[in-house]
């Protein structure tokens, strides 16, 4: 029978949101047993969730000195260096994220022994004018859409370069200038000398925070999808108000939806606003709040109809503002150089980085941060500031669900 550690209550209480109990018993753990690197690893996830981000990275430090080839110490140490922008060391130990458990590694051993010529090996960021190179659109929509702003430097080392992504990431890959080849399947890889992740070209790059390629918009949508797009909302959408795209809640199995997504009801400033019409981009299970609500402006729920990203990037081109947590549309909005404002948890995903309003990887993007753990009011309540320029006043009738 296995019995219930501090180290163990250190994680189960900070999945469960009660940070301070969490950090009571990780602490209480190493002090009991110094050597347990998983007190230590425990202790430095709940100080990153506490944004005690120092803690955290010496936590986490002390754990790998313990476990060196632990990979999950070393990845926690990747978030926390990154996200206080020491991306040389991060990008190093964010290497680690392919040896944790479950975790693919980004060409499946059958594609690289049948390539057609010797076993390819990863990409080492080094011009390759004669070979294909096969690029890995790894990770989250997010991060693909983040980093495909790295496609362009190295099809210029690459010039026969090759994608591989989802279907849904085919818009995304084909809006880019250059016009890569990309494909969904991996029956369909072409023979390829090399290859590497996307989420790997930062740091093939060496990129610090002051050269991250951020030459926005680097998306665009197709001309006449937008023009299509442009009809429809043309003739459903009242004349002269303002269009304010909203999306409050990401995928739900991704690992930090709980603290990462919202309701609809918790963005009832935006929903009493006059002279504004709201565009709900929202797909997945949390679209249906939009068919009961009821606020002082008028919202139209386009989620059922967006059949892939190319809608959606065609009708945030006709939108004024977008609101969202931290999901694929910031990403793509932001690619796109849409004006944006993303509603972050207290501890964020590392690529947002420590209390700023902005973020280097898009320009168009304020960020607004919740002040303690689950405290939404005071981000969207920055939000609405963003989005009305503090001139439209707000309807005093109270939005009801």
């Amino acid at each position: 029978m296995r019995f219930t550690t501090d180290s163990d209550l250190c994680e189960i209480r900070r999945r469960e949101g009660r940070l301070d109990e969490a950090a009571a018993h990780g602490r209480r753990a190493v002090a009991l047993d110094p050597g347990d690197a998983a007190g230590w690893y425990n202790l430095g996830v709940a100080h990153y969730d506490r944004l005690e981000v120092e803690a955290s990275i010496s936590c986490e430090r002390r754990a790998i000195q313990l476990r060196p080839d632990w990979p999950g110490p070393h990845f926690e140490l990747a978030e926390g260096l990154l996200l206080s922008g020491r991306l040389e060391e991060g990008w190093r130990e964010y290497e680690w994220r392919w040896r944790l458990p479950g975790v693919p590694p980004p060409v499946p051993l059958a594609i690289l022994e049948r390539s057609g010529q010797a076993v390819p090996k990863p990409w080492d960021g080094c011009p390759l004018p004669g070979g294909t190179l096969l690029l890995v659109a790894d990770q989250g929509f997010g991060d693909t859409i983040q980093f495909a702003r790295y496609l362009p430097m190295a099809a210029a080392l690459c010039p026969d370069l090759v994608v591989a992504c989802s279907p849904e990431m085919l818009p995304v890959v084909r809006s880019l200038a250059g016009g890569h080849r990309a494909f969904t399947t991996w029956e369909e890889a072409p023979p390829f000398a090399a290859y590497a992740a996307l989420s790997g070209l930062p740091g093939l790059f060496g990129t610090t925070l002051g050269t991250i390629p951020a030459p926005v918009p680097y998306l665009s949508a197709e001309p006449e999808r937008a023009a299509r797009w442009k009809d429809r909302l043309d003739g459903l959408l009242p004349r002269g108000y303002r269009r304010v795209g909203l999306v409050w809640a990401g995928r739900p199995t991704h690992g930090n939806d709980r603290n990462r997504s919202l309701t609809l009801e918790r963005l009832a400033p935006l929903v009493a606003l006059e002279k504004t019409v709201l565009v709900s981009l929202q797909k997945g299970p949390a679209q249906a709040e939009a068919a009961r609500y009821y606020g002082a402006a008028p919202m139209v729920g386009l989620g059922p109809e967006l059949a892939d990203f190319a809608d959606t990037m065609a009708v945030l081109t006709l939108l004024d503002h977008v609101v969202c947590v931290d999901t694929a549309v910031a990403h793509l909005a932001g690619a796109m150089g849409r004006p944006t404002a993303v509603l972050l948890p207290y501890a964020p995903d590392w690529r947002w980085l420590l209390g700023r309003s902005g973020t280097p990887w898009y320009p168009t993007v304020t960020l607004h941060r919740q002040p303690a753990p689950g405290r939404w009011d005071e981000a969207v309540r920055g939000a609405l500031g963003e989005v009305t320029g503090h001139t439209l006043k707000v309807s005093g009738r109270p939005a009801r669900r």
